[in-house]
């Protein structure tokens, strides 16, 4: 599976700036990729990412500017939902990727806003996830570890959300919503306690994806 990174030039959504495309780093040219693009969604100044019609590519990374991140906080309001016309397993998927290295791996947090609040309790079990790209993909998380590196957390497809993610090392802890207690850990990042790379914004395919107000604090 080949990854999208969009570099963003600027500084970060939560500033007045404007965010500016500022090239693709994959062998599809930018056409066949994404569409980034600054418009304002239920009251906020966001930034819309979404995959652009025809694209062969699943999924993407939104690279955010600044120095390289080891330990620290990333924090974004996000607000994901499935296209008009998705398909069946469209969830709204929407997260937030961190240490990301040239070769394309990466750790992430990301949501399924449409399991939130479904009927069905094991799809409200698996509304976060966490994954760490290409070798710990969510499939092979949930068939090797059921239940470990995803979590319930209460979320509306459409409707802003805030994440928080805390990195210390080899563990990091998923916040969402305004909850005190994290709603999912994972004390082995498959990167590694020593890994350092760039923060960006994660985007699936079928999501229709808003970021506002993203904030990384370095503890290094």
């Amino acid at each position: 599976m080949r990854w999208i990174f969009l570099a963003v030039a600027g500084a970060l959504l939560g500033s007045a700036a404007p965010v500016l495309a500022r090239g693709i780093e994959a062998n599809a040219a930018p056409s066949a990729a994404v569409v980034a693009e600054r418009v304002d969604y239920r009251g906020r100044a966001t930034l819309r990412v979404r995959r652009r019609a025809g694209g062969a590519q699943p999924c993407c990374l939104v690279a955010l500017p600044g120095a390289a991140f080891r330990n620290g906080t990333i924090e974004a309001w996000v607000a994901g939902l499935p296209v008009e016309g998705a398909s069946d397993g469209a969830r709204g998927f929407i997260g937030l990727a961190f240490r990301t290295q040239a070769d394309g791996r990466y750790e992430a947090f990301y949501i399924r806003p449409t399991n939130g609040r479904a009927d069905d309790q094991l799809r409200r079990n698996h509304a976060t996830q966490y994954i760490s790209e290409p070798e710990y993909p969510w499939h092979r998380l949930r068939r090797e570890s059921p239940g470990v590196y995803e979590s319930y957390a209460d979320m509306v497809a459409g409707e802003w959300v805030r994440l928080r993610i805390e990195v210390t090392g080899g563990r990091a802890r998923l916040y969402v919503g305004e909850a005190a207690q994290p709603v999912l850990i994972v004390n082995d990042l498959k990167l590694g306690a020593d890994a350092i790379g760039g923060v960006a914004l994660w985007v699936e395919a079928e999501t229709d994806a808003y970021f506002a107000d993203v904030r990384v604090t370095r503890r290094d």
